[in-house]
């Protein structure tokens, strides 16, 4: 069967994007999920996004990680969907949309969309690291050397290691480059190895950064490996609310395969 696809990245985290408003995707082929996600013998991406119709809203999200398993939410993944929204005429320059975490609002304009992600009642700081839940469960340190620091080995030895042990948890290591910026590399479980970047990793890092008072800014620039990322939150009594994900979304190419 041939399948229209289209591709999209935001700051390097990139996306296979299918229409699936007919329903014509098989959504428990995992096989076929990750065939199409491979670098070699199929499209190549970080994930998988479907578009489905959905009776309230503007549409639904159905999210896939490059191993073929639905996943929580992808930060990137939602700032991209409402970019392949407005090419396809869903929508115009805003959005609401359900993915498996809730509700989320956005805006585009031009490249840029903005993305609600959800509250952060909860950020837990430990000795050596903070751990939160941003749509996806994220541990976040600091690296002095994160330019040389092997991601992928050690990302993986936190990811399966307790206390997340089989669930996991993406990495997120961290060098704070000014009072109000930080540079982020991150491993993702599902993916299974550094990505270029990671939409609610940098949400994580962000709040991370604020909770144990390493920015007192409520708006926070991300550097990750494939781009700048923007983050604003509201803070009260250590929860953290109106969380907006900013940056660019942008096709790559469309085809069929």
């Amino acid at each position: 069967m041939r399948q229209t696809f289209y591709k999209y990245q935001g700051t390097g985290n990139d996306f296979v994007m299918i229409d699936n408003r007919q329903h014509t995707f098989d959504k428990n082929n995992t096989k076929h999920v990750a065939f199409l996600c491979d670098r070699r013998f199929g499209i190549g991406a970080d994930g998988l996004i479907l578009l489905e119709n959905h009776p309230d809203y503007d549409f639904k999200m159905v999210y896939y990680n490059a191993d073929g398993n639905e996943s929580s939410m992808c930060g990137n993944g939602g700032r991209c969907l409402v970019a392949f929204a407005k090419q396809l005429g869903v929508i115009e320059d805003k959005a609401v949309f359900e993915a498996i975490d809730g509700l989320h609002h956005a805006h585009i304009e031009g490249d840029i969309v903005k993305l609600q992600m959800v509250d952060v009642p909860v950020v837990e700081q430990h000795k050596e690291h903070v751990f939160l839940n941003t749509g996806s469960p994220h541990h976040v340190q600091f690296e002095s050397n994160i330019e040389n620091f092997d991601i992928k080995s050690k990302g993986a030895e936190i990811r399966y290691g307790a206390p997340y042990n089989d669930a996991g948890s993406n990495v997120n290591f961290v060098q704070k480059l000014t009072e109000d910026a930080f540079r982020v590399r991150t491993y993702e479980r599902g993916v299974e190895d550094e990505t270029l970047s990671c939409g609610t990793g940098v949400t994580a890092v962000a709040i991370a950064m604020h909770s144990i008072g390493e920015t007192k800014a409520n708006q926070v620039t991300l550097q990750v490996e494939g781009g700048v990322l923007e983050v604003s939150f509201e803070s009260q009594d250590g929860a953290y609310d109106n969380v907006w994900l900013i940056g660019p979304a942008k096709i790559v190419f469309e085809g069929t395969i």
